[in-house]
């Protein structure tokens, strides 16, 4: 078994880089749906939620780097064009959202569709011991839900 610069097996690093270009892609669509809702959010809690999507945002620019640079350290190519972020885009997509509870349902939406795209990636990864994927993902997914749950409870919302 070949073994890549870092003691991974070659053609299984290869599939988890194929897996982490997908995540890249849909993360890369999720940023700009996160910079649309902050652009276009209206009503009363825009103060609240311009902020919020800032913030989403901003963590997503940082993720997608992390994705792109673990796609490196495994002797890979981070995709880089839109064309290609739309081509193995899961995600939906926001375009023109200016109320409240539709950008939270899509920021839900969004996060558990990226989810299910990391764990795929958490469990080829434990498979050959790719510890730095994992750690990657795993912090990802415990951020994620914690998100979704307080997400959840905003749009759970009574009078």
């Amino acid at each position: 078994m070949k073994l890549n610069t870092i003691g991974l097996p070659v053609e299984e690093s290869e599939v988890i880089i194929v897996e982490l270009n997908v995540l890249l892609s849909n993360y890369q669509i999720y940023y700009q749906s996160l910079r649309g809702l902050h652009w276009n959010i209206r009503g009363r809690r825009f103060f609240d939620l311009h902020l919020k999507f800032e913030e989403l945002y901003n963590d997503s620019q940082l993720k997608i780097d992390l994705i792109a640079e673990r796609v490196l350290t495994l002797g890979g190519r981070p995709l880089h064009t839109f064309e290609d972020y739309i081509k193995f885009n899961q995600l939906p997509v926001g375009k023109n959202i200016s109320n409240d509870v539709a950008g939270i349902e899509l920021i839900v939406n969004s996060l558990s569709q990226l989810l299910k795209i990391e764990r795929e990636i958490l469990m080829k990864a434990s498979e050959i011991n790719d510890e730095g994927t994992n750690s990657m993902m795993s912090d990802f997914i415990v951020e994620q839900e914690k998100t979704i749950w307080m997400m959840n409870a905003w749009l759970e919302e009574s009078l």
